[in-house]
């Protein structure tokens, strides 16, 4: 189990170091990787050697935790400072985003097919701006891009709209119109050559999508999560061996699991086409152990126009996702059998699970069970309860309000960018504090920590949401904390639980 899980961590930060820093640092990815690692590495070796009853101690738990953020952090800076182009404010804010749709905007020799603005042109791109909406000051030429800084004089929506129709009027779809928020809340526009302009068609829809891959993914997701779902259902899998027909009864775990995975890849994706968002379709990543599957995503391959597009997608997932689960898990759990606790009842033993670990699960059960759930119970779980309580791990997982998380979406759109930032850094503090009470979240904490604060911004990054989706965002929260923390004392007797 060790072995399982730190190879799963491990490809896991290596995945998350590789798609974050590796172009913009030249210290290898590899040791980074290592870096990250060894806390991991020394408390596997620590229960290897004397075994999982006798805990490491306190000063190899905490010392690794200090030493090794910082010693990632200057190595780090040491590549970065050695790069020979350094980035600009807003290329720092815009690369993540731009890479991912093969924008580039970085300092290259070769130049991008796009024909840069001319001289000439300049009094054609200081018309786009009329004193009354956005009073222009300067104009920065980069490379590959144009960095437009002056006042705001008129709402950010009807800024953004109107000067986005001037340039289009102007040089057609050359440019991506991008509105960042600025330092001392001083807006400015970039506009970034669009070399997938002419990428519109339905053909290239098609190709994006990918339906085919798609299709084969699904079904050998499905394959390995029924093998999976053999073991849930308590069986030996080498009884596939005499028996194959006995592999029918991994199903109920496969089916329900990737029901809910595959409509929280559905929310997302259909919202982004709402938006005219450029995606492909969900992908399900296979795994032969473990759960039977890694997950799901998809791939959104143009930009976002603005934070409320941001929040809707974002959002959409775990809705979604979750409007899925109750009725799985509610089946699940009125199908599980009540048993005592033992000394093995936990929140990640799904043969004698205590409720309690959780408030909404603790509700659900109740609901399920009525008065066969008493403070002494545990759970063992049926097949469909388990994947129903691995969708409520996954919506929780999705809602962290970290970085690229669907989470951290949402309070990027609620907030703005540097504030989500902030939250984010917080959270992360917390949830590893929530470790130490209840070690389970021990791994979320440890994959949260290393996970990149700054998330993508929109193409519109300035305008605010309105009120309803302010106390949607909120709500989602609301959920998160419902999940993730146990159930108080007083609410339990009031339970009888």
């Amino acid at each position: 189990m060790n072995f399982w899980f730190l190879l799963l961590l491990g490809l896991l930060t290596y995945l998350m170091v590789q798609r974050s820093v590796a172009q913009i640092t030249k210290t290898p990815v590899w040791l980074l990787w290592l870096v990250l690692m060894i806390p991991a590495l020394l408390w596997t070796t620590w229960t290897m050697i004397y075994g999982a009853k006798q805990p490491p101690p306190r000063a190899l738990m905490i010392w690794p935790l200090i030493i090794c953020p910082l010693l990632y952090w200057v190595l780090f800076q040491w590549g970065r400072r050695s790069l020979k182009q350094t980035h600009t404010e807003p290329q720092k804010a815009l690369e993540s985003q731009l890479d991912r749709h093969n924008l580039d905007i970085h300092n290259t020799a070769e130049p991008v097919a796009v024909r840069p603005i001319e001289p000439q042109e300049e009094t054609q791109l200081r018309n786009c701006f009329p004193w009354s909406v956005y009073y222009l000051q300067n104009i920065e030429y980069r490379p590959q891009a144009i960095i437009c800084r002056g006042q705001l004089r008129t709402a950010a929506t009807n800024a953004y709209e109107r000067i986005k129709a001037n340039i289009e009027a102007q040089f057609g779809d050359r440019f991506l119109i991008i509105f960042q928020e600025g330092l001392s809340d001083k807006p400015f526009f970039v506009l970034v050559p669009n070399t997938q302009a002419a990428k519109t068609n339905t053909r290239d829809q098609q190709k994006i999508t990918r339906p085919g891959l798609a299709l084969m993914l699904l079904a050998v997701t499905l394959v390995t999560s029924t093998f999976v779902g053999v073991k849930v259902a308590g069986l030996n899998p080498t009884i596939l061996t005499s028996n194959p027909a006995e592999l029918l009864k991994g199903l109920p775990y496969a089916l329900a699991l990737l029901t809910i995975l595959g409509i929280h890849e559905i929310g997302h994706y259909l919202t982004a086409r709402y938006y005219k968002i450029r995606s492909t379709l969900p992908y399900f990543i296979p795994m032969p152990f473990f759960l039977g599957t890694f997950g799901a995503f998809i791939q959104m391959r143009s930009p976002i126009p603005n934070r409320k597009a941001l929040f809707d997608v974002s959002i959409a997932g775990p809705i979604a996702g979750f409007i899925a689960t109750l009725p799985l898990l509610l089946w699940g759990l009125a199908h599980s059998e009540v048993v005592p606790q033992t000394e093995k009842t936990g929140i990640l033993n799904p043969d004698a699970l205590n409720p309690k670990y959780s408030i909404l699960l603790a509700l659900l059960s109740k609901l399920a069970l009525g008065s066969q759930l008493t403070g002494t119970s545990a759970i063992d779980m049926h097949p469909v309860a388990v994947a129903g309580f691995l969708g409520l791990i996954v919506t929780a997982l999705n809602l962290m309000p970290v970085g690229q998380l669907d989470g951290g979406h949402i309070i990027h759109a609620i907030f703005g960018q540097r504030t989500a930032v902030v939250i984010g850094q917080i959270s992360r503090l917390l949830l590893l504090l929530l470790s130490l009470i209840q070690p389970e979240f021990f791994p979320w904490a440890i994959i949260l920590l290393f996970l990149p604060l700054v998330d993508e911004p929109a193409l519109n990054d300035v305008t605010e949401l309105d009120n309803k989706r302010d106390i949607g965002g909120l709500l989602a929260i609301a959920l998160l904390v419902m999940i993730v923390l146990p159930l108080p004392q007083a609410l339990a007797g009031l339970l009888r639980i």
